[in-house]
């Protein structure tokens, strides 16, 4: 089987892209393993499928695979380069797109600068949603983690996101953490540990600690999670600029949801015989 593909990256969050309209791809978790092994494989954070539209009411359908092999709702930084993907490989010719993923609607918009918009829509509260099985405030919760008691704000854009509050990121244990809470009683379905520090009142640095992938250089959804958690707790207001690693993402409000806002780059295109 021939698989062609595209390597790209959202400030440094990196992905395989595959055109999954023309030629139908179904992988299982241990192909997925296989070709994000950076030693073996082609390397990435998560593959991304560009499907043929489930429904008439978007124009593709988007499934997104960490490098775990687990399927996930959701991608910020993904969705950038999604939409960048389908039109310089002449999918589409539409500025503004609308792609399905397992459990929404995104919609995606290129910008004349090279950026690209994505409206993440609401954050989901549902504990039952997120999947989060505490009693605890979702919006305030303390749990121990490793000798740490911590508070966080929980939440989903598609995909569950824990986010604390620390004073200094590069003192800030995020490994040790971050992979800790992916096995909490409280978190099922694992969690995306974001570890924020205020700035200023429109400014935000971020490490993510991603399930399915470990810490990444940029996190879109983390992103937006945490710019969420910060308006909530009277730390920043949006429109906010978030620093990861990577660079900077801008969130803001839009009419209809949570919006995301930055670059994405094309690193090369590939060819694969399975």
């Amino acid at each position: 089987m021939r698989l062609d593909f595209a390597k790209m990256h959202g400030l440094g969050n990196d992905f395989m892209v595959v055109n999954a309209v023309d030629h139908p791809f179904e992988p299982d978790a241990a192909r997925v393993r296989a070709l994000a092994d950076r030693r073996t494989g082609v390397g990435f954070d998560q593959l991304l499928l560009v499907e043929a539209p489930p429904g008439g009411d978007v124009d593709f359908g988007y499934r997104i695979f960490n490098a775990d092999g687990g399927e996930v709702a959701q991608c910020g930084n993904g969705a950038r380069c999604f939409a960048h993907f389908v039109r310089a490989r002449g999918l589409t010719d539409k500025t503004t797109l609308r792609a399905r993923t397992t459990e929404r609607v995104v919609e995606m918009r290129l910008c004349g600068d090279g950026r690209v918009c994505v409206n993440m829509g609401e954050p989901v509260f549902d504990a039952a949603r997120i999947p989060f099985a505490c009693d605890d405030d979702v919006h305030a919760c303390r749990l121990d983690v490793g000798g740490h008691r911590l508070r966080f704000g929980v939440l989903s854009f598609g995909n569950p996101h824990a986010v604390t509050e620390v004073a200094r990121l590069e003192d800030c244990p995020v490994a040790e953490i971050g992979a800790q809470m992916q096995s909490h009683k409280c978190f099922p379905a694992g969690v995306n540990v974001g570890f924020m520090q205020r700035l200023d009142e429109r400014r935000l640095a971020l490490r993510v600690y991603e399930r399915g992938a470990g810490e990444t250089s940029a996190c879109g959804s983390g992103a937006c999670a945490a710019a969420v958690v910060a308006e909530r707790w009277g730390l920043a207001g949006m429109p906010v600029e978030v620093r990861l690693a990577g660079g900077a993402l801008e969130v803001s409000r839009g009419g209809d949801g949570v919006e995301l806002s930055g670059p994405c780059e094309h690193v090369y295109d590939g060819v694969l015989m399975l």
